[in-house]
Order: structure tokens, then C-alpha cells, then sequence
């Protein structure tokens, strides 16, 4: 399919040819399952919120037909994020399902959405496939937490964490990462959190920058041809989340493929509805969360 996108996509406002990257596999694929959320935080990166239907909420039947798909095309893992995943009714029918076959992950804020549904979840403890937890606790104190997700949350998503963990499922966390940070200081906080919680201390932690709103237009560095070839090799290239992954997203009704998890608030990222053939396209680093990507080595994947 022929996508028709603007002179944006293949060359910065300057007139330099676009950094880019060639898909060479499907390693994990990805499902948003919608981007209704029981919290509403200002700085989340979806623009989540309760009965938000900017990304609506999917059901079995909408995602079985690309699991089945990439199983043909030699997918590695299944990840779900949101909003908050267990907002969508038939998630745990979804996962059981996926977990046939692949391992999955599923990102969650690990609060009321998740615990009101944990004897339900306890049963995807006994899959083919492990099921493993992302929870999101972006600071390791309960203040810096609560002032972006509201009072009591910190609390909530560590009970969450907990409830997961006793369960029997793999558990790790993300977090938020902050400019001219001491990451080893960061962490330590982190572990000490942990052993305190009854939790290992060496729990996997994922650390993102700030990617911004959606729709919002921060001030980045272009990413052009020059960056990478320069500053990166082939190899480094296909650790780019763009270059092994897919995200399908339902939009209006229709269920649609794009590039990665963090560009579904432009369209010229929408690869249409076929995944095989999304597979072809080669995506433009124009979004200003491709910058992160370049500069962080940001990677919402887990293995």
C-alpha cells in the first residue's frame, strides 16, 4: 500500500535528509488496548484518562487475527500497553490466548484497575508462555510519585507490584528518568524500596525521559541521515524499537498498524491495516520521541 505523507517525512524544516530505519524483522509486536485510564496524569505520554476514546478499547476478536499473523511471521513476544490495559474487559481472555504461544508482557499502573481483577489475572500464572508485569512507579518515594498520579497511588501500584510478584508472575518497573540524574543513587533508592516491600531487590527497572503529551511539538534536535550514519552502525540501528516491532492500535472502529508504541498521535506513522505489509516501510525519525530513542537508547521493550 502506497502511503501518501508529507515533504515532513523525508526531510527536516532545514532541508536535511531524515535519519530512518529499515525494518528487518518482527520480534515483538504490540497492542494498545486502549487509552481510557482509571488515573489521569498530567505528563503521560497517551494522553490517558477516565472514558478516554482517543485509542479505543480492544477486544479478543479485534487482536486475535494480527496474533495469529505474526505467529506466522515469527514473532518473539506480545506486549500490551495502555491507558491502563485492564481497563479492557476481555484482556485476561486476550493474554490467555497470546500465551499459547509467545511470552507476553503487559504495562500497567498496577492500581484499583488490576487488583479489582487479581483472582482473574492469578489464572494466567499457568500458561504455556510466561506472562510478565511492567508497573509503573515513577519515583522511588511516595510524594514524588503521588504529585503526578494523585494521593495514594504510590501505595496502590506497590500493593499492585506486590500482589503480582506473590502471585508468581515476573514482575519489573518503570520509572521516570530526570536530566543530569545519579542513576546508580536512583537505583539504590529503587532496591532499598524493594527489600522493604518484601520484593527482590535486584527487580528489572525501565527508565524513560520525559516523551511529552501527544500532539505536543517540543524542541528537539532534527534527527538526519548525517546522525545516523555518523553516530550509529548497522547493528546499532536494528536495537531501534522501530526496526523490530509494530504497535496496533483501534482507531474509529478499525484496527490500524504503526511504526512503534510512541507515535500514534501523528498519522503519517499509520502503516495501515495489514501487518505483513507494514513490514516493508521505511520509517522516518521525524517525531520528536525518535529523538529520545537516538539520544537515551529509550526502549519501551523488554525481553
Amino acid at each position: 500500500m502506497q502511503r501518501i505523507r508529507t515533504e515532513n517525512w523525508n526531510y527536516t524544516p532545514e532541508g536535511d535528509a531524515r535519519g530512518y530505519i529499515d525494518p528487518f524483522t518482527l520480534r515483538e509486536l504490540w497492542f494498545h488496548t486502549g487509552t481510557a485510564c482509571n488515573l489521569q496524569c498530567s505528563f503521560c505520554l497517551e494522553g490517558s484518562g477516565p472514558g478516554d476514546k482517543r485509542l479505543e478499547l480492544v477486544k479478543f476478536g479485534d487482536v486475535k487475527p494480527y496474533i495469529d499473523e505474526a505467529l506466522e511471521l515469527g514473532v518473539e513476544q506480545f506486549s500490551f500497553t495502555g491507558g491502563e490495559p485492564f481497563l479492557a474487559k476481555q484482556l485476561v481472555k486476550i493474554l490467555a490466548y497470546a500465551a499459547q504461544f509467545r511470552p507476553c508482557l503487559v504495562l500497567t499502573n498496577g492500581t484499583e484497575a488490576l487488583q479489582q481483577r487479581m483472582a482473574e489475572v492469578a489464572t494466567l500464572a499457568g500458561t504455556k508462555h510466561p506472562v510478565k508485569f511492567r508497573v509503573s512507579i515513577d519515583k522511588p518515594a511516595a510524594e514524588m510519585h503521588d504529585a503526578g498520579r494523585g494521593e495514594g497511588a504510590f501505595h496502590k501500584a506497590l500493593q499492585g507490584l506486590q500482589q503480582l510478584y506473590s502471585a508468581g508472575f515476573q514482575v519489573s518497573v518503570a520509572r521516570h528518568m530526570d536530566k543530569g540524574e545519579n542513576r546508580e543513587r536512583v537505583e539504590q533508592a529503587y532496591s532499598a524500596l524493594f527489600k522493604q516491600n518484601g520484593l527482590p531487590e535486584n527487580l528489572h527497572i525501565v527508565a524513560f525521559p520525559d516523551f511529552a503529551t501527544p500532539g505536543s511539538l517540543p524542541q528537539v534536535p532534527q534527527v538526519t541521515t548525517a546522525c545516523m550514519t555518523t553516530y550509529q552502525n548497522e547493528e546499532s540501528r536494528q536495537n531501534f524499537m522501530c526496526a523490530f516491532s509494530k504497535m496496533v492500535v483501534k482507531k474509529q472502529g478499525q484496527m490500524r498498524v504503526y511504526a512503534c508504541t510512541l507515535v500514534d498521535d501523528d498519522e503519517e506513522y499509520d502503516l495501515g491495516s495489514d501487518l505483513r505489509q507494514s513490514l516493508d516501510e521505511r520509517i522516518s525519525m521525524k517525531h520528536h520521541r525518535c529523538y529520545s530513542c537516538f539520544a537515551y537508547g529509550a526502549s519501551c521493550s523488554e525481553g
